[in-house]
């Protein structure tokens, strides 16, 4: 089978769409009004990361239901060299383990999952160091969006339908700013039915004006630190202001002869590229993609590396063991030899599904992998009132165990989900690529890499191949297009199999001959365009 990835007409999986092709600039996203922010700023003379900027601070209006401007984002950029901005923000310091007294895990819905977003400052972050155009003008469309309305999308109406009963059921006057937006009348909006939100407009606006600053130490700040004082919150001032974006180094293994890029802890990228030194023991090619031994090799890999991951992976300072170690060839061979014939009975990863968007962006030289959150879906139920500011609840990421390097603390980033993912090959980019969805994200990207790289598929059939979730113990989700026999031969391996409906949302831009190729997840209501 062919190692490469410039197989433009294998469509073996049909979604009714194929790539698109260009060779100026790409994009693609989970939804198309964000798709087209992002074609507006190259039109306007901007960049790709102009154009990344644009289409996140548009989907914190047309895709609510799983980001929004009081969420977090992490970013990989080349030009030239791989760049990586984790802009994920800390826990307040008035958080302590006592406050969780009697639980099991932080709660999903109000202030106790609470950390400082830290959207807002990727944003200025990345057009500082490499926009073009005026930051104001990055916000224009999110801003037409908000304050004129849009029409929602199938996928999102659907989201937002089955958030609704829970979130209604919520009692409080810290739940009432939100309900009142997103489930005005009591109901969720229906698909094709406008919706807008001007007092997002209106903080965006404040956003752009001071380069980001209004929403840390200005009015922004000072309308959230006081709902938080009212409402039993426990973010500050202080918090606020501290926060800082961090640039590191992104960090990457070798899959036959291809170069896999993340980001480093506190993020759950390391997953994917632990699964993956597993999986290049295994010859893959000497077997059709849709086989049994092609199915459980992937699911035993990602397996041992969610253990590991959940284990051992938090902040960078509380970490017990180093990445380094983790990635290690040495590692990887004595973690292989666990994988048999049979299902291994592991404990669970121990993280729920997460609401996020992925956004791709590309030119020949400057490339963006940016993802976005607020984690839960809508995030913790809170919206600071007169704003359209709703918080992420990503604190959801820290665990209650003790002696855990991951445990609850005071001014600490949590474990966190997002991980925008990158390739390359002998030292030359080929694209960025991701895969949304909780722990279903490494198991998007090995599953999406492994596509690309051992069968040789184009980015859109990569994406619309048939996936595989691994949940549990021995608790694995399979699409529906999954063929019966090898949801049989799982079982006979000891694999609890059951069909399943949610397997991540992606987008890939890829370049090859100075082609850009761009496609996006057909799970989702996005659109790729490269012109």
């Amino acid at each position: 089978m062919p190692t490469h990835i410039d197989n433009l007409t294998h469509y073996p999986y049909v979604s009714g769409r194929r790539v698109v092709l260009g060779q100026r600039g790409a994009i693609a996203t989970s939804q198309p009004l964000a798709t087209l922010a992002g074609l507006e700023m190259f039109w306007a003379g901007g960049n790709a990361v102009d154009a990344a900027v644009a289409t996140a601070i548009a989907l914190t209006v047309v895709e609510p239901t799983s980001n929004g401007i009081g969420g977090d984002t992490l970013a990989l950029v080349w030009d030239g060299q791989l760049h990586g901005l984790n802009a994920s923000g800390k826990s307040p310091q008035a958080l302590s383990l006592s406050l969780f007294e009697g639980m099991s895990a932080v709660p999903s819905a109000g202030w106790l999952g609470v950390t400082v977003p830290g959207a807002v400052s990727a944003w200025y972050a990345l057009w500082k160091r490499w926009g073009r155009l005026p930051f104001e003008q990055l916000f224009e469309p999110a801003i037409r969006y908000a304050e004129n309305g849009f029409p929602v999308s199938p996928e999102t109406a659907l989201a937002w339908k089955q958030a609704e009963r829970y979130w209604l059921s919520h009692q409080g006057k810290v739940f009432a700013a939100f309900q009142a937006l997103f489930f005005n009348g009591d109901r969720a909006p229906a698909a094709g039915e406008i919706w807008r939100s001007p007092a997002h407009g209106a903080s965006l606006r404040a956003i752009a004006k001071s380069g980001g600053a209004d929403f840390y130490t200005g009015t922004l700040a000072t309308q959230i630190v006081n709902f938080a004082a009212a409402t039993g919150g426990l973010l500050t001032a202080a918090d606020l202001a501290a926060h800082q974006v961090e640039w590191v180094t992104p960090i990457s293994v070798e899959y036959r002869g291809y170069t896999v890029w993340e980001l480093p802890p506190n993020g759950q990228g390391i997953a994917a590229l632990m699964a993956l030194n597993l999986l290049a023991g295994f010859e893959l090619t000497d077997s059709p993609r849709e086989s049994v031994d092609v199915y459980h090799w992937q699911i035993e890999a990602m397996k041992l590396a969610f253990a590991d991951t959940y284990q051992y992976v938090a902040e960078p300072g509380a970490m017990t063991v180093t990445t380094t170690q983790l990635l290690s060839q040495e590692y990887a061979e004595k973690r292989r030899r666990l994988i048999g014939n049979r299902a291994l009975p592991l404990a669970k990863p121990g993280l729920p599904q997460g609401g996020t968007v992925y956004l791709a962006t590309a030119q020949p030289d400057l490339m963006v992998s940016l993802i976005q959150s607020n984690y839960q879906g809508f995030g913790s139920g809170i919206l600071i009132p007169h704003t359209g500011i709703a918080l992420h609840n990503r604190g959801c990421g820290f665990t209650l165990a003790a002696n855990h390097p991951n445990q609850v603390a005071p001014g600490k980033r949590p474990f966190h989900t997002i991980m925008p993912g990158f390739l390359s090959q002998d030292g030359q980019p080929l694209g960025p690529f991701g895969v949304m969805g909780g722990p279903m994200q490494p198991q998007g990207h090995l599953q999406v890499v492994s596509n690309l790289v051992d069968y040789g598929m184009n980015p859109q059939t990569a994406l619309d191949a048939p996936r595989w979730q691994f949940i549990r113990d021995r608790r694995v989700l399979l699409e529906r297009s999954v063929p019966d026999f090898v949801r049989q031969g799982l079982e006979q391996r000891g694999h609890n199999t059951q069909i399943g409906n949610f397997f991540g949302r992606g987008q890939v831009i890829l370049r090859k001959s100075g082609i850009l190729i761009a496609a996006s997840e057909p799970r989702a209501d996005g659109i790729a365009l490269a012109w």
